[in-house]
């Protein structure tokens, strides 16, 4: 065995060795590559997961805005026409005819007028001269103010321990917190 055998044998021991190890080399960036590719198709998986629900809770919370907007006008348009009833009924009771604007006048006095009470009536209202004629205004003795007052129609009694505001506006103030629910299932069914 001579030197240019010992030479060849390491040149090809070497030739083998670099050759295994290119083999184990490409084999091993297969794998990292198949385990890239397999980590990357998981976090595309998971990335498309995230976005489709993402994209749901955004179109949901779109769609529940809508739907309060949406409950918001129709809310709106229901107080709207409401006000229109009670501003129709306030029109109507400014405008009764003389016995019937008397006598809810008299009613409202034999329930809720004390003795000594002073009668100040709406500075529009246009029969005080009318509900002076009562009896009830007699028989508690009750005064009648000079000056009108600014309300919507009716009256105010003012009295020792308290007034009462029973002007036309203030009668429907209440009707409409005592009814409102009912007009409103009524008109909107």
């Amino acid at each position: 065995m001579g030197i240019e055998n010992i030479v060849e044998r390491i040149i090809s021991d070497a030739e083998k060795s670099a050759e295994d190890m290119i083999s184990a080399a490409r084999e091993k960036a297969g794998e990292v590559i198949a385990a890239a590719e397999k980590h990357a198709e998981r976090n595309r998986v998971g990335t498309e997961a995230e976005l489709k629900v993402k994209i749901k809770s955004i179109n949901d919370g779109k769609a529940a805005t809508a739907r309060l907007d949406s409950a918001k006008i129709l809310l709106a348009e229901k107080r709207r026409v409401i006000d229109t009833v009670y501003e129709k009924a306030l029109e109507k009771l400014i405008a009764l005819d003389r016995r019937e604007s008397v006598l809810i006048a008299e009613r409202l006095l034999n329930a809720y007028a004390e003795e000594g009470d002073e009668i100040v009536f709406a500075a529009n209202y246009k029969f005080a001269q009318d509900v002076a004629k009562l009896s009830v205004v007699a028989e508690k003795k009750l005064k009648i103010a000079i000056k009108g007052a600014d309300v919507d129609g009716g009256f105010i009694l003012r009295g020792e321990k308290s007034d009462k505001d029973l002007s036309y506006g203030a009668l429907l103030s209440l009707d409409r917190e005592a009814h409102q629910a009912e007009i409103a299932k009524r008109f909107f069914k």
